[in-house]
């Protein structure tokens, strides 16, 4: 009982409690976003010299990535009412679900940032002609929606939090 932390954990870091969900590190989704980059950036070169044609960013990718957001951004407002203004019970069955959804979509999120954004740098050096910069274009418009999942996905994920009880004293 020498009250100082026990080896190996940073000081003033307390450990989870059982049954509790440590929260998505941001630094986690930035290398799962290189990653997707890195993904992005190999598969347009392999398909390209293999003789293929790179795939392109359609307009309908465009319209799922913001109604999944918007159902994301939705789901953690209305999430973030009953939990944390109005203190509503939630059935935890249905807690878990939404904390699993907010977790998942951060990381496929962050993976199609950087995916979509291994894209439009692949066809940056032939932006002066129109095709290329029509592809530039929708990939980093589709890179940036996906940001918007990401933080949906997040700010569900937060929304799922048990709030403290003001009349519990430790």
């Amino acid at each position: 009982m020498s009250g100082g932390p026990e080896p190996g954990r940073a000081p003033g870091k307390e450990p989870p409690r059982p049954g509790s969900v440590r929260p998505t590190s941001r630094w986690l989704l930035v290398a799962i976003a290189v990653l997707g980059a890195a993904v992005g950036l190999t598969m347009v070169k392999a398909i390209e010299s293999g003789g293929g044609v790179a795939p392109e960013v359609s307009w309908l990718t465009l319209v799922a990535w913001t109604f999944l957001a918007a159902l994301l951004f939705a789901a953690a407002r209305n999430t973030h009412q009953r939990i944390q203004v109005r203190r509503e019970r939630v059935e935890p069955s249905r807690a878990v679900f939404l904390l699993l959804i907010g977790k998942a979509s951060a990381f496929v999120g962050a993976l199609c940032t950087g995916v979509y954004a291994g894209f439009a740098l692949s066809f940056l050096e032939a932006v002066s002609s129109s095709g290329p910069r029509n592809r530039v274009i929708m990939a980093g418009a589709a890179a940036v929606v996906s940001v918007l999942v990401v933080t949906a996905g997040l700010l569900l994920e937060r929304a799922c939090r048990i709030p403290e009880d003001p009349d519990e004293t430790p």
